[in-house]
């Protein structure tokens, strides 16, 4: 148990004391002593431990439509707070001196546990309609997630999630039923650029069709990153599987920029453009992002 009273759960022990942690798609086993693809779980004499599971290093309040989540609740302001690590390691990451920070243990020190109930009083007090986990991986926060959650539903706060979609079948189904909405990074659709980036095309594919299918309210965004661009037949196949959810599926085609480990040029207004155009013969609502 963590000082906040909250478990770390979707593990198991085996007989030499690793820990098989079932969190994300992965499926991490901990030697003791050892922490996780993630950075923020770890085994600790034969027990899985995530220090980071209610606190966080990020607090915002944000227009919705930063999420970005131009379809759902237009207009309105959100609650925004971000923890640290990831569940991939993509070089390009805008975010990664939370997602992977140099020092875990020295970015652990400067962040504000902040207990659920605390959570949903502020919230309410502040008289905004809705909570998003996001900055980092959100699903790393999963049981503070569940913990928080139906405060905030007694509240009237909604939930909402912006993620790498990488987590594990259980962890998203037992999420889905609480969040309202969400944003999923669809990175590519070419497997092996997934690998590359540390997830599975796979995972995220099949945790987007459930929250689809089980209601809630998705947004997609694909990052256009040079060099990582999928060729026209990839991309094409990506909209056709969007399409074939659902054409009212809202996709974000997002400008990358120069990030992190990766130095590539800006991508190209005109390519952003013109992948747009194509999506648009199958997807009614794609929208062009971090245009400046």
């Amino acid at each position: 148990m963590e000082r906040n009273g909250i478990v770390p759960r979707w593990w198991a022990r085996d007989e030499e004391s690793k820990v098989l942690c079932r969190l994300c798609f992965r499926g991490c086993t901990l030697p003791p002593g050892t922490a996780g693809f993630c950075g923020v779980r770890a085994n600790r004499s034969g027990t899985l431990v995530s220090p980071w599971l209610g606190r966080f290093c990020s607090r915002a309040v944000d227009p919705v439509e930063k999420k970005p989540l131009v379809h759902w609740r237009p207009g309105t302001l959100i609650y925004s707070l971000g923890s640290a690590g990831c569940t991939m390691a993509c070089p390009f990451c805008q975010n990664h001196e939370i997602a992977h920070p140099k020092s875990p243990e020295g970015l652990l020190q400067r962040t504000l546990l902040l207990p659920p109930e605390e959570l949903a009083r502020e919230v309410r007090n502040l008289g905004i309609p809705s909570v998003a986990f996001t900055y980092n991986e959100p699903t790393l926060q999963a049981e503070y997630i569940l913990t928080a959650a139906p405060l905030l539903k007694e509240n009237g706060i909604a939930l909402v999630l912006v993620t790498n979609g990488a987590m594990s079948g259980q962890v998203a189904a037992e999420l889905r039923p609480w969040t309202d909405a969400a944003n999923i990074d669809l990175k590519s659709f070419d497997p092996q650029h997934y690998k590359s980036l540390g997830g599975s095309l796979e995972a995220v594919k099949a945790n987007i069709a459930a929250w689809v299918r089980g209601g809630v309210h998705v947004e997609l965004t694909h990052l256009v990153v040079p060099g990582i661009v999928d060729t026209e037949e990839g991309f094409d196949a990506m909209t056709d599987w969007i399409a074939s959810l659902s054409p009212s599926i809202p996709l974000h085609l997002s400008r990358y920029f120069p990030a992190w480990r990766y130095a590539a040029p800006p991508t190209d207004i005109g390519l952003l453009r013109a992948l747009a155009d194509r999506a648009r013969r199958k997807l009614l609502h794609v929208h062009l992002g971090n245009v400046r």
